[in-house]
């Protein structure tokens, strides 16, 4: 009996070690839970599918580039809730400025950092992304009764020999100059390649860096006349051809019409790990042939030309 009696005892005993692992172990699973599930089966799901992104990324600089950026800014940050995004405008010398000072995360340009930046040391820290290709063009107030316009007519226009739109077989219309400020990457292209060389600020002239401003303004002013990326371009404006080639994409891409540059997205050296992710997604096909497309920029890939730094271009 004593025997019978000390083997229930034990029986007993075991069970009640039993329920209290178990027990135990439910408990040890929602406190783990309660503290963000950080047992190592769920660190080990999230490093295999990666980490969620979190942080802000600010972006300043091109004005032509700007639709572009905020555009697929929105799309990344609808799928990636723990990134803001901001962008601002200023023009491309202010990007790079501040890009350079570390101020923003990317400083989005029309032209290659060497061009803007006067301490070619800094110019060299910058880490370009060329995410794609923009076309400018030279346009006028509807108006003003002109399709097309020389390099030399443009280069007399914005350095004031040609002053009415008569004397370029146009409407009998003063012409009103709305030009960029000397830190805007679409002036730096327009004077590059459209005009051929550097130009003073006329008297009389209006400036103004944001491109949309731009067109509104053109659209309003009689005899107004300025330059846009194709992104910007509709029927509030007349798009002017450049010594009789139309600016489309087609012959941007074929080398043809020769007012375009690459549009860069420059970080200060490496990206941490939320901006390359963004940078890396301007780069699929998603946008490239997407975006890109959409709001009037060409994919770098299709080009079947090159440009390097001092403007040199080179059949691919």
């Amino acid at each position: 009996m004593q025997f019978r009696k000390t083997w229930l005892m034990a029986l007993a005993l075991t069970g009640v070690v039993a329920l209290s692992a178990c027990g135990g172990n439910n408990g040890g699973n929602k406190a783990a839970s309660n503290n963000g599930g950080n047992t190592p089966a769920a660190t080990n799901t999230e490093a295999s599918s990666g980490a969620k992104l979190s942080g802000s990324i600010l972006a300043s600089g091109s004005t032509a580039l700007q639709p572009l950026v905020e555009q697929v800014a929105e799309k990344f940050m609808e799928t990636n809730s723990g990134v803001d995004i901001q962008v601002q405008g200023g023009g491309s010398g202010t990007g790079l400025t501040q890009v350079s000072e570390k101020q923003v995360d990317i400083g989005n340009s029309d032209v290659f950092a060497e061009e803007k930046l006067k301490d070619a040391a800094k110019a060299a820290e910058l880490k370009d992304h060329q995410v794609a290709v923009v076309a400018i063009a030279a346009v006028s107030n509807p108006a003003a009764g002109v399709d097309s316009l020389t390099k030399q007519q443009l280069v007399d226009i914005f350095t004031g020999k040609i002053t009415n739109w008569k004397e370029v077989g146009g409407a009998d219309q003063a012409i009103q100059i709305i030009n960029r400020p000397a830190s805007s990457g679409t002036r730096a292209t327009f004077e590059s390649f459209a005009l051929g060389t550097k130009t003073e600020d006329l008297k009389g002239s209006i400036q103004e860096d944001s491109s949309g401003t731009v067109k509104k303004m053109i659209g309003e002013t009689p005899g107004a006349i300025g330059y846009l990326a194709l992104s910007y371009l509709d029927d509030t404006v007349k798009t002017l051809n450049y010594d009789g080639v139309e600016p489309s994409v087609d012959n941007v891409v074929a080398g043809k019409y020769p007012v375009w540059a690459y549009e860069h997205m420059y970080t200060n050296g490496e990206p941490n790990e939320t901006v390359k992710a963004f940078l890396d997604y301007f780069m699929t096909d998603d946008v490239q042939t997407g975006d890109v497309v959409e709001l009037g920029y060409i994919p770098a890939s299709k080009m079947q030309v090159t440009r390097d730094v001092a403007g040199t271009v080179t059949p691919k």
